[in-house]
């Protein structure tokens, strides 16, 4: 899963990149307000950890430029105001939480992962697709009782594959999801057929109920087995 953190004081930016890479999350950066905008309109993010105050304007603009487009991403505010009034803004513009600085960085992935459990699996720590289970907090996937065993990034296609069955992912998206923004500079898209190959055959030998259909030229779509 990917997670855009925007935030300008160093310290607290390398710590939350270390502590939620340690997490298996793939990490994007933004340190001041137009690079934040920049990424925000070009890519889409699992989470977006948000700090109110940057150079070159405010956090909470970039909320209103994100509900103007009709963009979301399951936005965190971080910040060291504590005000009533920010967090009431932040939530109208369609922040999903609040977070006052300093905190503890597990409350912090806590509060990640209750994020992604409300907006992607409507509550639920475990999404069920006919006899394949997959725990997005526990990061394993089952088919039957049978643990599936699975690399960072196929775990990561899959949950993605998951949440989105039987919609077309294109292989830009696709790559883009689960290798990071720099994926765009890539010569070739390979590396995703490699794993794409990979992910779909444990999955066939396994016996489980859903597959990766591929779309010639284009990407990809999960869907039931018949």
């Amino acid at each position: 899963m990917k997670i855009l953190v925007i935030e300008d004081e160093y310290q607290l930016l390398k710590a939350m990149e270390t502590f939620l890479l340690s997490e298996k999350y793939v990490v994007e950066k933004a340190t001041t307000y137009q690079a934040a905008v920049e990424k925000v309109m070009l890519y889409d993010y699992d989470c977006i950890l948000l700090d109110i105050s940057l150079p070159g304007g405010s956090g909470l603009k970039i909320l209103e430029e994100m509900k103007k487009k009709g963009k979301s991403g399951n936005i965190i505010i971080i910040s060291a105001k504590n005000s009533l009034e920010d967090k009431i803004t932040g939530l109208d513009l369609g922040a999903d939480d609040y977070l006052t600085k300093p905190f503890h960085l597990p409350e912090l992935h806590a509060r990640i992962k209750a994020v992604l459990r409300r907006k992607q699996m409507d509550g639920k720590q475990i999404l069920q697709l006919g006899n394949l289970s997959v725990d997005f907090v526990g990061r394993q996937a089952f088919v039957g009782h049978k643990l599936l065993k699975l690399n960072r990034k196929e775990f990561d296609m899959l949950t993605f594959f998951a949440a989105n069955k039987n919609r077309l992912i294109t292989k830009e998206t696709l790559a883009e999801h689960v290798w990071g923004d720099s994926s765009d500079l890539a010569d070739s898209f390979d590396f995703v057929y490699s794993q794409v190959k990979n992910l779909r055959k444990k999955l066939k030998d396994n016996a489980s109920e859903v597959g990766i259909e591929n779309i010639y030229g284009v990407g990809y779509k999960m869907t039931t087995m018949s």
